[in-house]
Order: C-alpha cells, then sequence, then structure tokens
C-alpha cells in the first residue's frame, strides 16, 4: 500500500521531480503523469479566474491539467526547420480597407429630413424615463 505524503520527493540528485504521485487522494489508481502544473499553481490559477475549487478538487484539476498539457506533445514533434513563424492565420493579410478621406457631413437640415419628430432643430424621441411625453 502507497501512503499519500502529499509531498513530491526530489529526484537522487536533487533536481525537481519528474512525475507527480497522486494516489489515494483521487480515490484512484496510482498514477503517474509529468508535472507542467502543481497544485499551487492550479489553486492560484483558480484564484485569478475567480473558479471557486474545494481542497478536494484539486488535486484531480492537477492531473487533468497536466494530462492537457501532455496531450499537446505531438505538436512539439513537428519538423519546422526553414518554416517562417506566423502571426496571423491567413498569413500575408494586409489592410483592405480604404483610405480615410474627410468628406463633407450631412447639414443639420438634411439630417432632420426623415426625423419622425422635430423641435428647434433637435430630434424629438419619446421619453423612457420619468413623466411621458416626447423630450
Amino acid at each position: 500500500m502507497v501512503r499519500d505524503t502529499g509531498r513530491v520527493a526530489a529526484g537522487a540528485d536533487g533536481s525537481s521531480p519528474a512525475s507527480l504521485h497522486i494516489p489515494a487522494a483521487i480515490g484512484k489508481q496510482v498514477e503517474f503523469m509529468t508535472q507542467h502544473v502543481s497544485e499551487s499553481d492550479v489553486r492560484a490559477i483558480a484564484e485569478y479566474t475567480r473558479i471557486h475549487l474545494a481542497d478536494d478538487e484539486v488535486p484531480q484539476m492537477t492531473v487533468d491539467l497536466n494530462n492537457i498539457i501532455d496531450s499537446l506533445k505531438p505538436i512539439t514533434e513537428y519538423d519546422l526547420d526553414g518554416v517562417e513563424p506566423t502571426f496571423h492565420p491567413i498569413g500575408g493579410l494586409s489592410n483592405v480597407m480604404r483610405e480615410d478621406e474627410v468628406q463633407e457631413g450631412f447639414s443639420q437640415e438634411v439630417a432632420l429630413e426623415n426625423a419622425p419628430k422635430q423641435q428647434d432643430g433637435y430630434f424629438l424621441i419619446p421619453s423612457i424615463l420619468g413623466e411621458g411625453g416626447d423630450r
């Protein structure tokens, strides 16, 4: 039987552990995984994102996040020699908008031509707060 002390032992040479042992704390058989994030990292992420995790949820979330990160490992195995980095998925996309040009705007009279109601050169709109009537 393996006893969970809640601590991760350092390697024989004093280095960081290559894998994290989380046994009965999550109610499963002994699991080994590469440790990309620790329980304290998970707690900090949860606090930062304002997600409440109960103490008993942290070990499982740690396992899940590390498994997600491990699932991305095949991406690192692609041969990318000679491939230029891109910063946009479409590549050489350029601004397709027209140049800004100053144009004459509407006069007040033209802007008010289609207004359902107007008064003294302003739009007259129905009141939405307080007393009824137009404002």
